[in-house]
């Protein structure tokens, strides 16, 4: 109450880092309609360079998919994110993925969460692209992707979420 009347309450705001080096393409570029279509969300998506997934925020790990090829993150703001490696990668079932991490763990910005073979991703899945999504799209007001071209894990400031 006294935050509301004295403006002293605090944006819900995140800024996601890339969590992989390479290309960085819009989702709409993506080969899949879930990602393209924004059925799970808005987002951006990278076109990785190398086998390395990094934290994009300091949050939790909420979710880590037993194929290791997917990870879901919350910032404390309440921002949800999902980290898609690759596309129809969950029939590799694992293959060629290494998790650093576990559900319920703590992580910063940079920090490893999954590390992959990308030469093997690119045999036996349709794409290496990794989509970027934020899950929770009806409590956000606004995200802007305000990173283009090549971007650097853990290093480059990729987009911006504001939460209501």
């Amino acid at each position: 109450m006294f935050k509301k009347l004295f403006g002293k309450e605090k944006k819900k705001e995140d800024t996601l880092i890339a969590p992989l080096t390479g290309k960085i393409v819009s989702l709409e570029e993506v080969p899949d309609p879930v990602f393209a279509q924004k059925m799970m969300g808005d987002g951006f998506a990278i076109e990785p360079a190398e086998g390395d997934v990094v934290s994009p925020v300091d949050g939790e790990v909420v979710q880590l998919f037993h194929t290791k090829h997917a990870i879901g993150l919350k910032t404390e703001a309440g921002t949800e994110i999902l980290i898609h490696i690759g596309l129809e990668t969950v029939a590799m079932e694992g293959e060629g993925f290494q998790a650093h991490i576990k559900q319920g763990d703590h992580v910063k910005v940079g920090d490893p969460l999954v590390s992959f073979d990308l030469d093997l991703v690119k045999q036996k899945a349709k794409s290496t692209i990794t989509p970027v999504v934020i899950t929770n799209s009806e409590v956000v007001t606004s995200f802007d992707v305000i990173a283009s071209g090549t971007v650097a894990k853990g290093k480059t400031e990729s987009a911006t979420v504001v939460l209501k």
